[in-house]
């Protein structure tokens, strides 16, 4: 089911565990983008219409659980005929896991975790919710030391008939208590037996009931005492053994009357003042010294093969548990205990049956060989060569790159199996990748400091700047795309804008109108309202562009960016324009003289009246001034290098009607001016 998506939301990326009852995928809620993990109802159950019906509703009771050692409900749903249920996804090993690399436990350690899944218990059971399957693979470990507890509610839907025949919890019968294996209704204290097991294995590392098989396993649960931690471990305090002993009462009356009384014990019970307080005693200690021979409960005929699915209702374990009823009189005796001992017979000779006939139908024994950092296809081989199967479905996990698609884990190695044996293998997907987030949009140290965060080293955040009409910075394009896997240890590549491009402002000054309109179109430049400011000059003629802005020339400007222009309009109205030719005369009749006009008016100061020309006689120059108020004009001579003659032009000697003609001044900046005397 890898690959698949359960209810449109929930992607199933790996197997990560599984019972008789279920299979546990890791998977990615793609609505709000976390981890979860998803169980989904194995197959052969799926048309059974009394368990899925139990399965749902009990889930359903569970997901009204709400604790922090509690593993939260999400989801409950149905796709077709999968079953499956949605639940916290707790990154870290089971306490089996931990018990198996590591017991026994420090007491500290332990006491710390079975206070959690005390405290646990104590809500659920204020919920009239009862476990009844606390065992260390129920209890997982968060990578922040935080205790979360599973499959509330769960071990009520394994009551059906179809699981029942399967016989495929056969294993959680080491965490029974007496009334459960006996096939009477549990209650609180039957999980506060089976929390005392566990507590019991962390610190020593053992179970305290082993046997040939299940059946046998279930009677010393019944009536068998069980090796106490301190003489299996010395280094557990008394105040910690007696928690044990007092939770694995036989006699559920004699057990704590609740989880909060076990989880406010369990708090104080690594105090100075408690380590050394003296061993547990209870009254019907005392009972059992005085009666050695007790009456072995009745087995059914349909308990043999499935000692430890919970059973029909039957009296209460209080009245079953009475220990008042050793006091009744010899003659009550006599026929419970011919049956009772007819009855041991008869298991012994069942016992005996099944260990003569064991070494005859049960399989040799095989070791498993170590197939870890083998690729699927020769740890396959290898186990089967070796007499084993492999188990399916294959797990998969995240692991080093160098590991992909190789084996890191198996269920078994180094050990003697039964030949035929299942052996669950785990295969390397490689790194457990992020997903590459969406930068597109935002400014890139937004972006870099986002991919900063996922482990991607800024050295290996690259940019590909380029003109954009957005804003400088902003984020273009992302290498890799949105959603994809990012490798923090790989380059990620970011377009990036510059913002629009620029280029240098083009010269309009002393151009044609029209002219100056072409260069703006050619560039896309746009003209400012698409007019010209029109405005009279002196020394610009009518038509010609002597101002710009906002931008010089060489400026840098982009595309689109208005531009204001000022047009000359000619002179301006009070301008008089007087004609004052000049005469001049060679130095010698007959001979070459070259001559030299400057002049000042309003169009500016000593300004050449064409280029210097040669005479050889007299001759008349038409030199014209342009006169405004308060600027007069001056014709300067100059012959052969020498100035030879000043003639002044005042402005307000002139007649009125001298007004300038409305066209361009005379080329070389001259005019034609007044006769400047006889040079």
């Amino acid at each position: 089911m890898i690959g698949q998506t359960l209810g449109g939301r929930y992607e199933l990326l790996a197997r990560v565990g599984g019972g008789g009852m279920a299979l546990v995928y890791k998977a990615r809620d793609n609505l709000l983008n976390r981890f979860v993990a998803v169980k989904v109802l194995r197959q052969q159950f799926m048309h059974d219409e009394d368990f899925v019906k139990r399965f749902r509703r009990e889930a359903q009771a569970a997901a009204s659980l709400s604790h922090p050692n509690i593993v939260s409900i999400y989801d409950v749903g149905q796709e077709e005929d999968t079953h499956y249920i949605v639940m916290e996804y707790v990154d870290g090993p089971n306490l089996n896991e931990i018990i198996r690399e590591r017991a026994p436990l420090q007491p500290d350690e332990a006491v710390r975790i079975a206070g959690q899944i005390a405290d646990a218990l104590d809500h659920a059971h204020h919920n009239q919710i009862i476990h009844r399957d606390i065992k260390p693979h129920n209890i997982l470990m968060g990578s922040n030391g935080r205790v979360k507890v599973t499959d509330f509610g769960i071990a009520r839907a394994i009551t059906s008939s179809t699981i029942t025949q399967t016989g495929s919890v056969v294993g959680s019968v080491h965490y029974f208590s007496p009334e459960h294996a006996k096939g009477v209704s549990t209650g609180e204290k039957s999980d506060l037996y089976s929390l005392g097991i566990v507590l019991y294995q962390m610190l020593t590392g053992r179970l305290p009931f082993l046997g040939e098989s299940p059946i046998s396993v279930a009677l010393k649960h019944l009536q068998e005492p069980f090796e106490e931690p301190r003489k299996v471990n010395p280094h557990i305090p008394q105040s910690v053994e007696n928690i044990i002993l007092r939770a694995m009462r036989k006699n559920p009356q004699e057990r704590y009357q609740s989880a909060r009384e076990m989880f406010a014990d369990l708090e104080t019970c690594l105090q100075p003042q408690r380590l050394h307080e003296p061993p547990a005693r209870f009254a019907s200690d005392d009972d059992a010294e005085s009666d050695k021979t007790r009456v072995i409960p009745a087995i059914r005929p349909d308990m043999r093969n499935t000692i430890e699915a919970p059973a029909v209702k039957g009296s209460s374990s209080d009245e079953r548990w009475d220990s008042r009823g050793l006091e009744e009189n010899k003659r009550r005796w006599v026929m419970p205990t011919v049956l009772g001992i007819m009855a041991a017979v008869l298991i012994g000779v069942l016992l005996w049956a099944v260990i003569a006939l064991k070494g005859q139908l049960s399989p040799s024994d095989v070791l498993v060989p170590s197939v870890v950092g083998q690729n699927e296809a020769q740890a396959t081989a290898k186990l089967e060569a070796a007499g084993l199967k492999v188990d399916d479905p294959i797990l998969k996990e995240s692991s080093t790159e160098a590991e992909k698609g190789l084996v890191t884990k198996q269920s078994k190695k180094d050990i003697q199996v039964k030949q035929g044996s299942l052996i669950t293998l785990t295969i390397g997907t490689g790194p457990d990748l992020p997903l590459m987030p969406g930068v597109t949009g935002k400014t890139f140290n937004d972006a870099k400091n986002m991919l900063q965060d996922l482990g991607v080293n800024s050295e290996s955040i690259g940019q590909n700047p380029v003109n954009d009409d957005s804003e400088p910075g902003t984020v273009l394009d992302q290498i890799p795309k949105e959603g994809t896997q990012l490798d923090p240890k790989g380059t990620v590549t970011l377009k990036v804008s510059l913002g629009k491009a620029t280029f240098p402002m083009p010269n309009l000054i002393n151009k044609k109108e029209i002219e100056a309109r072409a260069v703006l179109q050619q560039n896309n430049l746009k003209l400012k309202d698409n007019k010209v400011i029109q405005e009279p000059s002196y020394s610009v003629a009518k038509g010609t562009v002597f101002k710009q802005f906002p931008a010089e020339q060489n400026e840098a400007v982009t595309a689109g960016t208005e531009v204001q222009l000022w047009v000359s309009s000619g002179y301006p109205s009070d301008a008089k324009e007087v004609p004052a030719p000049v005469m001049v005369s060679p130095a010698v009749d007959g001979q070459e003289s070259i001559i030299k006009i400057t002049y000042s008016d309003a169009r500016g100061d000593n300004l050449l009246w064409k280029t210097p020309m040669k005479i050889k006689s007299m001759t008349e120059f038409p030199v014209t001034l342009v006169l405004a108020p308060g600027k007069d004009g001056q014709i300067m001579v100059y012959r052969d290098g020498e100035l030879v003659g000043i003639t002044p032009v005042p402005y307000q000697d002139q007649p009125a009607g001298a007004s300038p003609s409305p066209g361009n001044p005379p080329a070389d900046g001259g005019s034609q001016g007044d006769q400047g005397g006889g040079q």
